[in-house]
Order: C-alpha cells, then sequence, then structure tokens
C-alpha cells in the first residue's frame, strides 16, 4: 500500500473511532435522497471557495472502506502520523494485523471513504450519521484546496469542517432542529476536545524523554504509559484498551497545529471565505520542500527533523502573510 495513503486512511479511520464514542444527541440520519443534500453541501463549499472536487461524483453498490493496520514500538511515541517509526502494513483483517504485534503497539480499521482517491459514495458511506458525512464531505474536499504538510493540513481541514459543518447545518436545517443541534455538538466537542489531546500528549511524551534520557526505566515507563492512555481513552471517549501511540500520533497530527489555526481563524473575523483564501495564499507562498532541507541541512525529505521543520516553516508563512493583512 503507498505510504501516503495509507497513513491518511489510519487518520480517518482513528478519527471515525473517536466519533463513534461521542456522546451526541439521538443521531440524525442521512436523508434516503442523498444527492441533493450533497450537492448542497457542494454549493456551501463554492460560497466559502473551494474549487470543484473528483470525489463522491457517483454511487458505488461494490463494498466500502479502506483497511489499514498500523504498528509502532511500545518505546517510541511517534510525532505524527507520519512518522517513519510507524510501520503501515497490509492487512485486511484485525485478526491479519495483530499477527505483526510482537509485543509492539497495533491497530487496525477501516474507513468509510477517502476523497484524495477520487473515492464514490457507497452503502458504508450512507449508513453514518449526519454528522459524519458532512465532516467526512468538508474534511476530504478541504485537503483537495491546499498542499500542505499534513501536520497543519489536517488541522486546518478539521477546523473547515467544524466551522463549516456549524454553519451549514444552521442554514440548512434551522436553528432549534435536532439534526442542527447534534451537528452543532459534534463541531463544537470535536474541536474542543482538542486541547486535552494536546496536554496528554505531552504528559505522554514527558515520561518518553525521561527514559530516554535513562531516568527511568523500561517497566516505569510503561505503567506510567498505562496510566496517561487511561486517562486520555476517559478524556477521549476512545473504548477501554483501544488507544495505543498510534492512536496518539495520530490524535496529535490533528491537534497540533489547531490553536493556532483557529487564532488565525479568529484574526479573520471567523469568515470562512476569507479563512479559504488566505490560506489559499499561504499555500502558493509557502518555501519548498527543497529549501526547508537545505535551511536546516537536512538530508532527506522524511524523518521528524524534516517534518517538524517544514511544519515550522508554514507557521512562519501563516505569521508572515497574516502580518501583511493588518
Amino acid at each position: 500500500m503507498n505510504k501516503s495513503l495509507a497513513v491518511r486512511l489510519a487518520a480517518l479511520a482513528l478519527l471515525a473511532a473517536t466519533i463513534a464514542g461521542c456522546a451526541l444527541l439521538r443521531e440524525a440520519r442521512i436523508p434516503k435522497e442523498w444527492e441533493p443534500l450533497l450537492e448542497e453541501i457542494r454549493a456551501f463549499e463554492r460560497r466559502i471557495g473551494f474549487q470543484g472536487s473528483e470525489a463522491f461524483l457517483e454511487f458505488s453498490e461494490e463494498d466500502g472502506g479502506y483497511p489499514f493496520c498500523g504498528r509502532v514500538s511500545r518505546l517510541y511515541l511517534p510525532y505524527s502520523y507520519e512518522d517513519p517509526a510507524i510501520r503501515w502494513l497490509d492487512a485486511a483483517t484485525e485478526q491479519e494485523c495483530r499477527a505483526h504485534a510482537d509485543g509492539a503497539d497495533v491497530y487496525f480499521g477501516r474507513v468509510e471513504a477517502l476523497g484524495e482517491v477520487g473515492a464514490a459514495v457507497t452503502s458504508e458511506m450512507l449508513g453514518v450519521p449526519l454528522h459524519r458525512f458532512l465532516y467526512l464531505v468538508l474534511h476530504e474536499d478541504c485537503h483537495e484546496q491546499f498542499g500542505l504538510p499534513y501536520g497543519i493540513e489536517e488541522a486546518l481541514c478539521n477546523l473547515i469542517a467544524y466551522e463549516g459543518m456549524a454553519a451549514f447545518g444552521k442554514e440548512r436545517f434551522g436553528s432549534v432542529t435536532r439534526e442542527n443541534l447534534t451537528i452543532q455538538r459534534y463541531a463544537k466537542v470535536e474541536s474542543d476536545r482538542t486541547r486535552a489531546i494536546m496536554a496528554l500528549y505531552e504528559q505522554l511524551a514527558g515520561h518518553y524523554a525521561r527514559y530516554e534520557r535513562k531516568e527511568i526505566s523500561t517497566d516505569a515507563l510503561l505503567q506510567a504509559r498505562a496510566r496517561v492512555l487511561s486517562r486520555a481513552e476517559r478524556a477521549l471517549r476512545w473504548k477501554r484498551g483501544s488507544l495505543n501511540n498510534v492512536g496518539m500520533a495520530n490524535e496529535m497530527t490533528y491537534s497540533r497545529h489547531y490553536p493556532f489555526l483557529e487564532s488565525v481563524f479568529d484574526a479573520l473575523g471567523r469568515d470562512l471565505a476569507r479563512t479559504v483564501a488566505f490560506f489559499k495564499r499561504v499555500d502558493a507562498m509557502k518555501p519548498s520542500q527543497f529549501e526547508v532541507m537545505k535551511k536546516h541541512g537536512i538530508k532527506a525529505d522524511h524523518g521528524v527533523d524534516f517534518i517538524r521543520a517544514y511544519e515550522a516553516a508554514i507557521v512562519e508563512t501563516i505569521e508572515q502573510v497574516l502580518a501583511e493583512n493588518k
């Protein structure tokens, strides 16, 4: 499996695992005649500056879903889902995935759709709650608008998806309807939880830093890790015993830059169209990967050093463009 595809599958599927546990109002369902709803979402997207998407243009009766399997050592906390320490394996079932564990963390899942591969709408996608459908379309269509590093783009597309869902839900369904109230609550809960994710990840990272400095033993690390993961499962509404380092790395990919990007959204008057246009300008002005590598003396366009440096370069570009807007 292509690595970039694998990590995007993992990201969506792991996020879906958290969505399944959210305590929402009674879930609103996708209407039987879903095509008009999709066209309304796409019309909304055009109003905020999205270009056309090649995804979800047709219906397929074939079984949908994309399986993924990620594996990483319990003694290493990945920076993000792009961290090369995570191995993305071909596994069609959870049993096949777990066969690769051998004492390591593994996580298996399936995702309903992936916009960047021009996926069709499937019966599996139509079986999700209304808020999940809105999220999938807005988030995946967002990815087709930008060419930013995933560590920035995942958080940005979540921000645009959550704010877009909230605006669309109120506009389409009315303020006090079950559909709108469910959408609004979901968007707010998912936006707010990024702070909890960041705090929990930093707690975990602190224990791993002490382990790397040989200040604590392997047993002490694993005990401390278990305590943090248990708190994280409760806070993030993961099933007990399901969260591990693959999940934490994925969660942090969506969360690390979210508060900063949200502050930019605020500075732009919380205007979605203005925000989309702003980040298209950032995308056009961003340094190339080669420029980042040359500046920092990095030899390859992968690895945590490069991922961190490239994300930092985008943050600098955002700050520059924002300063020019004032």
